[in-house]
C-alpha cells in the first residue's frame, strides 16, 4: 500500500475550495493520473486509499466483508446528527437492528406500502407546475419525503412537521460535509459554536419524531405501517427498542430514504428530458400499463423499460457515490496489502463510468440493463451498495421511482431547462438544481 502514488496534504490543502464545492473532478483527475488506486495523505501519519478497482470493491463489500467495517465518518460524525441506527453502526448492534428492520421491507409489507406510496405520489405530482421552467428538485424532495412519511406514519396531516424535519436534516448535512472535507478546521467549528448549533437542530428533529411516536403509542392504533413494525420489533430477550434507538432508526429511514430517492428521480427526469426519443418509449410503456392493486409488485414488473431508465440514471449518478470501509485486520487483494485500520474509499461514481468495462460510459443508454444482461454488470454496478450492508430499502425505493416516473410521464412531456447538470455531492450525490419544463399532455 505504501508504494501507491500519494497525494500530499499540501496538494489537498491547495485544492481545498474546489474539493469543498465538488470533489468529483479532483477524484477524476487523480484516477486519470495514477490509475485505479492511489493514496491521499490527510494527517501526518494517516492516509486514505481511494480506489475504483472492481476487484477491490467486490472483495471489500462482498467476498471479505467481515474484515471491514464502516469508518468513524459514519459511526461518529454522521451518527452525532442522526443517531445510531443501521446506517451508522457496526458489529453486533448493526446485525441485531438490521434483523429487526429488515421485515418491514419484505414482500408482504411492500404490497401494502406500494398502495400508500402510489396515493402519495399522485398527490405530489398534482403540485407540479406546467408550462414553465422550474427547479423541480424541491418538488421531488417533498414527494419523496411525503412517501416516506406516509409509509412510516400513515397520516395525512404530516406535511408541516416533516418539512421542519427536512430543514433540520439538510442544514446538518451541509455542516457535516464541511467537517469531512475541511478536517483542518474542525477546531474552529467547535470553538465558534457551529457544531453545537447543528446538534441543537438534531435535538429539535428528534423531538418532532418523539411527539409523533408518543401520539401513536397513546392512541393504541395498529395501522400496519413501518412505525407499527418498529414498535412491535423485539430483541432476542423479548424487549422492545428503547425510544432513543427507535427514533434513530426512524431518522435513518427519513434521511436516507427520502434524499437518495429524490436525487435519483431528479437525475432520471433530467436524462429523459435530454433524450426525447427514450422518453417517448417510456411514455408509451406507461400509457399501456394497468396497475393491479391486488398484485402491485407483479404489475410494476411490466414497467421494465422505465426501470431500465432508472437503473441507467443510477449508474451515471449513484446516490452513494463513495463508500468507506476500514480494515479490521491485515488483508490483501489484487496485489495490494492493507494494514489493519486502513481506510478505503471506494468511488462508485468512477466505477460506474469505468471505461475499460462500460461502452460509451458517459452516455445515457438504458438498454444496457435489458433482460438477461444484469448479471454481466454485477462486478461494476452497485447503485444500492452490496453484500450484507446493501440498502435495506432498495426495493421500496425502486418501486417508488418507477411509479413516480410513470405517473409523471403520463401527465407531462418533459423538456430540460439546462444542457449540463451541475453536481452537488453531499452525503449523497445531489444535483445543484433540476430545471425542467413540464408540458401537459392533456
Amino acid at each position: 500500500m505504501h508504494q501507491l502514488p500519494t497525494i500530499s496534504r499540501w496538494e489537498v490543502f491547495k485544492n481545498r475550495k474546489r474539493i469543498l464545492k465538488n470533489p468529483l473532478p479532483f477524484h477524476r483527475e487523480n484516477f486519470d493520473r495514477f490509475g485505479d488506486s492511489f493514496r491521499v495523505q490527510i494527517g501526518r501519519a494517516k492516509a486514505v486509499v481511494f480506489t475504483r478497482d472492481p476487484l477491490i470493491v467486490k472483495h471489500i463489500l462482498q467476498k471479505q466483508h467481515k474484515r471491514y467495517q464502516k469508518s468513524t465518518l459514519q459511526t461518529v460524525d454522521l451518527a452525532k446528527y442522526i443517531g445510531h441506527g443501521i446506517l451508522t453502526s457496526n458489529g453486533e448492534y448493526w446485525r441485531t437492528h438490521r434483523r429487526m428492520v429488515q421485515p418491514a421491507f419484505h414482500k408482504k409489507k411492500l404490497q401494502g406500502l406500494i398502495l400508500i406510496m402510489k396515493r402519495a405520489i399522485g398527490e405530489e405530482i398534482d403540485r407540479f407546475p406546467a408550462g414553465m421552467v422550474v427547479d423541480v428538485a424541491p418538488l421531488l424532495g417533498d414527494l419523496a419525503f411525503q412517501v416516506v412519511a406516509k409509509s412510516l406514519f400513515s397520516r395525512a396531516d404530516i406535511r408541516e412537521p416533516m418539512q421542519q424535519l427536512q430543514g433540520f436534516t439538510e442544514r446538518n448535512q451541509k455542516m457535516l460535509i464541511r467537517e469531512m472535507r475541511q478536517p483542518y478546521f474542525k477546531w474552529w467549528f467547535r470553538l465558534s459554536g457551529q457544531i453545537d448549533r447543528h446538534l441543537a437542530y438534531s435535538e429539535e428533529g428528534r423531538a418532532i419524531l418523539d411527539r409523533i411516536i408518543t401520539e401513536r403509542v397513546i392512541s393504541g392504533e395498529d395501522r400496519d405501517d413501518l412505525l407499527d413494525m418498529l414498535l412491535q420489533a423485539r430483541y432476542e430477550d423479548g424487549t422492545a427498542m428503547t425510544r432513543e434507538d427507535l427514533i434513530a432508526e426512524v431518522m435513518v429511514l427519513f434521511t436516507a430514504g427520502h434524499e437518495t430517492t429524490a436525487n435519483a428521480l431528479g437525475f432520471t427526469l433530467f436524462l429523459l428530458g435530454k433524450h426525447p426519443d427514450i422518453q417517448e418509449i417510456a411514455f408509451l410503456e406507461a400509457a399501456g400499463f394497468t396497475f393491479n392493486e391486488g398484485e402491485p409488485m407483479e404489475s410494476l414488473a411490466n414497467l421494465s423499460f422505465i426501470q431500465q431508465c432508472i437503473e441507467e440514471a443510477l449508474r451515471l449518478y449513484p446516490p452513494a457515490y463513495v463508500i468507506d470501509r476500514v480494515a479490521l485486520e491485515a488483508d490483501a487483494v489484487n496485489g495490494m496489502e492493507f494494514q489493519a485500520d486502513t481506510m478505503v474509499l471506494m468511488s462508485l461514481y468512477e466505477l460506474h463510468r469505468y471505461a475499460a468495462f462500460w461502452d460509451a460510459p458517459e452516455e445515457f443508454r438504458p438498454g444496457r440493463f435489458g433482460a438477461g444482461r444484469k448479471n454481466d454488470l454485477s462486478n461494476f454496478y452497485y447503485p444500492f451498495g452490496a453484500g450484507p450492508r446493501m440498502c435495506v430499502g432498495n426495493n421500496f425505493a425502486m418501486y417508488e421511482m418507477i411509479l413516480t416516473v410513470a405517473e409523471t410521464l403520463l401527465r407531462f412531456r418533459i423538456e430540460p431547462g439546462i444542457e449540463v447538470m451541475e453536481l452537488n455531492p453531499l452525503i449523497s450525490l445531489k444535483p445543484k438544481a433540476v430545471p425542467l419544463r413540464f408540458i401537459s399532455r392533456n
